[in-house]
């Protein structure tokens, strides 16, 4: 009887042995299920990611540059609002600023670039007779208006004789300059003069008026040592001026106001190509309008 007893309970703890051992293995078994799970998860998880990121370096290869020169302000900042409309049409654009109105002809005519942003048409005709280069405009975008600012004089009835004007020595800068200060009833060009005007071409000068020829960069530096300076919008800008605080701006129907609008310029020959054509139509869309409109409070305008 105690044989038998014996052995009953030596099966029963077998068998419980046999029970926990197979608990063990079930539960090692699904954490080891899990684990592989959670592996195969983070390696979906990676390889999507790393599609995506391929995706994007796809994306972004496919992109075809434009080079484009600019001054920094309005047109570089324009062109930085345009970037993200180049790129869903395929194109990534490489801007470079320029402080000068010489370089971005000269790189274009080169071929440097594919597209200067920072000029008017009177002037990119007075640069190609004068140096011999071959660039063309494709199209208007923005007008920036020409004002007169106070210097050592605060308005423009209290200008005395002999009061020094800054105005900007290139012959198309310096002609807008003359014609603003006619209209403002300051000097009197000769018949004819218009786009072409120097300070040779004053016939009547009551004040008796110094003007003093700067480069057109310079002429916002000019303020304190001249009575009052003819700036270009874009270089008023650039020197914390606002259109508001000017002595006398450009009227929307003057002679300049419709002949001074600021192009995009490419080399002869380019103009009708996909690239060109795809940036023209990006800045002269409603959506850059907008921006100029908003962005620059009447300091420079949108041509459409």
């Amino acid at each position: 009887m105690k044989k038998r007893i014996l052995l009953a309970a030596a099966f029963l703890a077998a068998a419980a042995l046999a029970g926990c051992a197979s608990g063990t293995n079930n539960e090692t078994t699904k954490a080891s299920a899990s684990a592989d799970a959670s592996q195969s998860d983070k390696a979906d998880e990676k390889k999507a990611s790393n599609e995506e990121s391929d995706k994007k370096k796809d994306s972004n290869t496919k992109l075809e540059v434009i080079k484009v020169g600019a001054s920094p302000t309005p047109h570089a900042k324009i062109l930085k609002e345009a970037e993200k409309l180049l790129e869903e049409k395929g194109y990534k654009l490489e801007i470079t600023e320029f402080s000068d109105y010489v370089q971005p002809n000269k790189a274009v005519d080169s071929e440097q670039l594919d597209a200067n942003y920072f000029q008017h048409k009177p002037y990119l005709d007075q640069f190609n007779e004068k140096n011999g280069t071959d660039v063309v405009s494709i199209g208007a975008v923005h007008y920036e208006p020409f004002g007169i600012y106070a210097g050592k004089t605060s308005s423009l009835s209290e200008l005395k004789s002999g009061a020094k004007v800054a105005v900007p020595n290139d012959v198309t800068n310096e002609a807008r300059a003359l014609l603003l200060l006619q209209d403002e009833g300051l000097i009197k060009l000769k018949d004819g003069a218009d786009i072409n005007a120097t300070k040779n071409d004053i016939v009547e000068n009551s004040k008796n008026l110094e003007i003093v020829e700067v480069d057109a960069a310079q002429t916002a530096r000019t303020l304190s040592d001249v009575d009052i300076a003819v700036i270009n919008g874009n270089f008023a800008l650039d020197a914390g001026l606002k259109v508001s605080d000017a002595l006398a701006v450009e009227k929307a129907d003057s002679t300049a106001a419709q002949t001074y609008a600021n192009i995009v310029a490419v080399k002869r020959g380019h103009e009708k190509d996909e690239k060109i054509q795809a940036l023209l139509e990006v800045l002269q869309s409603d959506e850059i309008a907008d921006y100029i409109t908003k962005e620059f409070n009447g300091a420079v305008l949108p041509i459409n």
